[in-house]
């Protein structure tokens, strides 16, 4: 009987250490499954620590970017609002350069109107007014002003304005001008006022 008492506690103690030995598994597995799960919450977290750096970090450049478009926003507008100024300026000074040059021709025509009711050589007002005429001609001409040439040229409508149309005093002036009403003129090339003419057909 005693020798089945002792067999029967080594079968307790078999049977313990079985229990301990499926038991702790049991609580490894579980240990390591709790710890895999941290694992996971930190990645978690540093996933969502990840994201929140990568947005202040865009926010942050976002700022820089609409610091620098506000600035350079504000330049812009400073050098629009600076050059329109000296746009300005420039038409007023420009103008008045032409008008401060018309002035000795506007002297002139004066002193022709004055010398007219004491005026008995005819000869010598004609040439007065030619001298008038020719000095406000030249003047024009040094400001860009050219005079568009007309009589016996091609018709072309970039330059001349047809009022008329006759028949043609000779075969070789067909599609030609034949006479021209009012004068065309080209300031820098650019045509500033159409030749008025009679064309020929």
């Amino acid at each position: 009987m005693t020798k089945d008492t002792s067999k029967s506690k080594k079968e307790e103690l078999e049977e313990k250490d079985l229990e301990t030995n499926v038991e702790q598994p049991v609580e490894e597995k579980e240990m390591k499954e709790e710890a895999k799960a941290e694992k996971k919450k930190e990645k978690k977290k540093s996933a969502k620590e990840k994201k929140a750096d990568e947005l202040e970090e865009l926010g942050l450049k976002l700022q820089d970017i609409n610091d620098k478009y506000m600035r350079l926003s504000a330049e812009f507008d400073n050098y629009r609002k600076r050059t329109l100024k000296e746009k300005m300026d420039l038409t007023k000074s420009a103008g008045e350069k032409i008008l401060v040059n018309v002035l000795p021709v506007m002297d002139n025509f004066e002193r022709a109107l004055q010398s007219i009711d004491d005026a008995k050589d005819v000869e010598a007002l004609k040439e007065g007014v030619h001298l008038i005429y020719n000095n406000f001609k030249e003047f024009i001409s040094q400001n860009g002003v050219k005079e568009i040439e007309a009589i016996n040229k091609e018709f072309d409508t970039d330059i001349h304005e047809a009022i008329t149309k006759i028949p043609a005093p000779s075969d070789d002036l067909k599609g030609k001008v034949v006479d021209c009403v009012e004068k065309g003129y080209t300031l820098n090339e650019k045509v500033i006022r159409f030749s008025k003419v009679v064309v020929g057909e």
